[in-house]
């Protein structure tokens, strides 16, 4: 029998998906659990709509993550830190202080936990950081550590 998953089953297959399973598994187990529909003409009519409505968001949000991209990759990111006089600074930057100047200068609001410090950041200059979007979306970043 064939059914149109609507949750996540472990071992069987993704929510929106289309498996054949066993007539007494889907009759006593995924559809009397709200796990999975038949698969008749007008569920396979409807999961059709639903996977056209899921592209198109999908492409908007990629032309969206698209620009945020290339306004990240403009130009680096600049943050204070306070120094000693021989230019090494007190502590290190964090993912937060990166999240604080992309959201002053740039105007986007990231998640900090997105954002990964490719080395330890303990003096002036420029230094790289990457940031995961999800989805395999990922890019580095410059941003340049200065005097306050």
């Amino acid at each position: 029998m064939q059914v149109i998953l609507i949750q996540d089953v472990d071992n069987l297959g993704g929510r929106n998906e289309l498996v054949t399973v066993k007539n007494g598994y889907a009759r006593n187990f995924l559809i009397p659990g709200k796990l999975a529909v038949e698969a008749n003409a007008s569920n396979l009519k409807q999961q059709e709509e639903r996977l056209k409505v899921k592209t198109k968001k999908e492409a908007i949000m990629l032309a969206e993550l698209n620009k945020v991209i290339e306004v990240l990759k403009a130009s680096p990111v600049t943050i204070g830190a306070k120094t000693g006089t021989s230019g090494k600074i007190f502590g290190s930057v964090t993912s937060l202080q990166i999240t604080r100047a992309i959201r002053d200068q740039k105007g986007y609001e990231i998640d900090r936990k997105r954002i990964s410090i490719l080395d330890e950041v303990k003096e002036l200059g420029t230094h790289k950081a990457s940031i995961d979007f999800g989805n395999g979306n990922a890019i580095e970043i410059d941003f340049e550590v200065v005097a306050e």
